[in-house]
């Protein structure tokens, strides 16, 4: 089997993923479903060829070392990809994530405007929060892609591993590429403060320094993006505090009521017609209101605030499954099994059709 080919199939399937495992053929994911390819079951010592084939020999000794391995893949003439080496039962296998080589624009992803306005605010932390494989490193990029377009600043991006490559428009863009291009995230946020950056990208908030950093970053000027793996607002903030051990949580609120811009959390489901996925998102502006119930801690009352929040742009998770299941985008049933309150979710609609 060819790599390159498999690959380029996944770019004409518009594949989201490929999976190489032993005794199988290859496998895309196609709009968010396992789709199994027409190629020949691998066995393990062939798999192994195949993916070692692709490795430099500092890849083969790190991952012989950790037994796991990320990177990025770039051929030419095609998207790029992500790609997860692992061990599985012994065999080495591998997951492939399709990154476009184009950005698209944030009307293209069907991003609220709201977004941007965010995106565009001098200092403070912007955050992109959702369960894996919803798009967050897109959102990201596509923000990224707005600022290099509309300001002269020095964007630093810290990210495990790259994805989407940035060009130099009007602003400087820096993309350094955990354990290539430094250690950790926590010491690239760290050394990035004497890069004179005004915008920092953190791919991922993963551990209580980089979280500590990157607020206090915010804090001190700097517009600072991060994505999170949270479902929504609320738990988002909750994570970053309980992050922190009891007797900083105080001023971990604090720093977060002040830095805090906004939390924008999102899914990607499959529309009705079967043919691609579409975005669902909740958007948290952060008022003073919200501020302050940060502040006290009052996490609870976060949703409502949300939902009554429309006048600044506001807008709650269930709203957005709300509309696109009445514009007939998706189904009831995918409505419905992602709402968190069903059964208002159901008196809102009091039909189980979409309207006309």
């Amino acid at each position: 089997m060819e790599l390159r080919d498999l690959l380029l199939l996944s770019v004409q399937k518009k594949a989201s993923d490929v999976h190489l495992t032993y005794d199988s053929p290859p496998i895309l994911r196609i709009d968010g479903k396992l789709t199994v390819t027409n190629k020949d079951p691998l066995s393990r010592e062939e798999l192994k060829k195949v993916i070692y084939g692709m490795l430099t020999d500092n890849q083969k000794e790190v991952f012989e070392r950790d037994k796991e391995l990320d990177f990025s893949l770039s051929l030419s003439g095609m998207d790029r990809f992500r790609v997860n080496i692992h061990l599985q039962r012994g065999s080495v296998e591998a997951a492939f994530r399709r990154i476009p080589i184009f950005i698209p624009n944030m009307s293209e992803l069907g991003l609220p405007p709201i977004i941007a306005d965010m995106a565009r605010k001098p200092n403070g932390l912007v955050l992109i929060t959702g369960p894996t494989g919803t798009g967050k490193t897109t959102t990201m990029a596509s923000l990224i892609n707005l600022l290099n377009e509309e300001k002269e600043s020095v964007i630093i991006m810290i990210e495990d591993p790259i994805e989407y490559v940035h060009f130099n428009k009007k602003s400087i863009i820096k993309q350094r590429e955990v354990f290539r291009d430094t250690n950790s995230f926590s010491e690239a946020l760290k050394r990035c403060l004497r890069q004179d950056p005004d915008i920092i990208v953190v791919g991922e908030m993963r551990d209580l320094e980089t979280i500590s950093t990157a607020l206090t970053a915010a804090e001190t000027g700097h517009l600072v993006l991060a994505t999170l793996h949270t479902p929504d607002a609320p738990q988002t903030i909750e994570r970053i505090i309980d992050a922190f051990p009891p007797h900083q949580q105080q001023q971990v609120k604090l720093q977060l009521a002040s830095a805090l811009q906004g939390v924008v959390s999102q899914l990607l489901l499959p529309k009705a017609d079967g043919v691609g996925r579409v975005l669902s998102t909740e958007v948290m502006v952060v008022t003073p209101g919200i501020r302050n119930l940060i502040r006290e801690q009052a996490i609870e009352q976060i949703p409502t605030a949300i939902q009554t929040g429309s006048a600044y742009g506001m807008n709650t998770m269930d709203k957005s499954l709300q509309k696109l299941y009445q514009e007939g985008t998706i189904t009831y049933e995918t409505a419905i099994a992602n709402v968190k309150n069903k059964e208002e979710f159901r008196q809102l609609l009091n039909s189980g059709k979409p309207k006309k």
